[in-house]
């Protein structure tokens, strides 16, 4: 019998885009924002806890986009990198009975449903620290990341990133072949959005 475990998801969009020249999370995939997109397919596997961090431009992205009942958090340090972010919201949900959380960029909103589903099933089934998709061996995003390394991801410095974390973990981390190659779909500057666009 599975273990009944709480998953989170944690989207991070807080951040300055100056590649793109524009907020990320206000661009559109198939008519809706990558933010609402990000969350709805969160929702869509089937994650009842959803906290959203926000950093620049964080009224105007609030007023512009419909979030359902996510968790919104303001990081107003989000200059200092996404680490900070990542810790804003991992201490949203320090009290609550997480177990886990995926952890999703807004600029990544192809990715399906049915990865978040498979990174969840694998997590329930091994409890691994880490469930990380990849397509075609190679490693994407979104990442699962287990609740035995939130103290020590609460604990990084803001030039330190999550991998920095993850990386200790290698051999203990559970990578998941799916067959999306969206989990590797990074859209970072306009070139990449119109390539986004025209899929």
């Amino acid at each position: 019998m599975k273990p009944d475990l709480t998953i989170a998801g944690l989207v991070l969009a807080a951040g300055e885009c100056s590649r793109m020249g524009r907020d990320k999370a206000l661009l559109t995939y198939h008519g809706h924002s990558f933010l609402e997109t990000v969350v709805a397919t969160l929702r869509k596997a089937g994650l009842r806890q959803i906290v959203v961090v926000l950093g620049h431009h964080a009224d105007e992205i609030r007023r512009a986009v419909e979030l359902d009942d996510a968790e919104i958090v303001n990081n107003s340090d989000y200059r200092q990198g996404q680490t900070s972010s990542l810790q804003a919201g991992l201490r949203a949900l320090k009290t609550s009975a997480v177990e886990g959380i995926i952890l999703a960029l807004v600029d990544h909103p192809a990715v399906s449903a049915r990865v978040v589903r498979s990174l969840v099933q694998d997590f329930q089934e091994s409890r691994a620290p880490v469930v990380i998709p990849t397509f075609q061996n190679r490693r994407g995003h979104p990442v699962l990341i287990g609740r035995v390394l939130f103290a020590e991801l609460l604990s990084l410095s803001a030039a330190e990133g999550a991998n920095t974390v993850i990386r200790r973990y290698g051999d203990a981390a559970r990578l998941v072949e799916v067959a999306d190659p969206a989990v590797l779909l990074d859209i970072d500057d306009p070139e990449s959005y119109g390539c986004l666009a025209g899929t």
